[in-house]
């Protein structure tokens, strides 16, 4: 009898998990589910090359890895934030960009990202992975172009993986963006 009553109630938690991912499994690219199966891959190999960059750069790189991870349970994104993209891997092996500025709205449909200054944007959306992960379907574009809708083509398309990392502070990870580079960070403290 107990076995049967735990699986009508695990049985009634599928439909709620199938609603939960059940819009980000509408919106994401091919290509975009196929970066994000390729997460850890680029991110080694990312990393492992941007060990031939600066010290001081690699210092930063450093610092971040050795930051442990949080909850996203009780962290509100929402509000204005300094952000800079690092770049591993690729043509160069380590570049770590100034601070420049980001802002977190909710629509009412869930969190929303804007990268306001700098010569390269984003705008996105976060859907929940688990506690300790979001996922960012975004767009990139050049400041002083219209910011794409994501899905508007694999040149723009960008996905990554959010995780807070302290009190005032969190990161999105992106595998095998389209330009530059194997794998960025685009760290965010307040």
């Amino acid at each position: 009898m107990r076995l049967k009553i735990i699986l009508a109630g695990l049985l009634l938690l599928v439909p709620a998990v199938a609603s939960a991912t059940g819009e980000i499994e509408s919106l994401i690219t091919d290509s975009d589910r196929a970066r994000l199966e390729k997460f850890d891959a680029a991110k080694r190999e990312g990393l492992a090359e941007a060990r031939r960059g600066d010290a001081a750069d690699v210092a930063i790189l450093d610092g971040i890895a050795a930051r442990s991870l949080l909850s996203f349970s009780d962290f509100d994104l929402t509000g204005n934030w300094q952000c800079r993209t690092i770049k591993t891997g690729g043509p160069a092996p380590l570049v770590v960009y100034s601070w420049f500025r980001c802002r977190v709205t909710d629509d009412g449909a869930g969190w929303r990202l804007e990268k306001l200054s700098g010569s390269q944007r984003t705008v996105g959306r976060f859907f929940t992975e688990s506690d300790m992960a979001l996922t960012y379907l975004g767009a990139f574009f050049v400041a002083g172009d219209e910011a794409p809708s994501y899905g508007a083509g694999e040149d723009s398309d960008q996905v990554g993986r959010a995780f807070r990392d302290g009190k005032e502070s969190w990161r999105i990870e992106f595998p095998l963006p389209r330009y530059e580079s194997k794998f960025d960070i685009l760290e965010f403290r307040r």
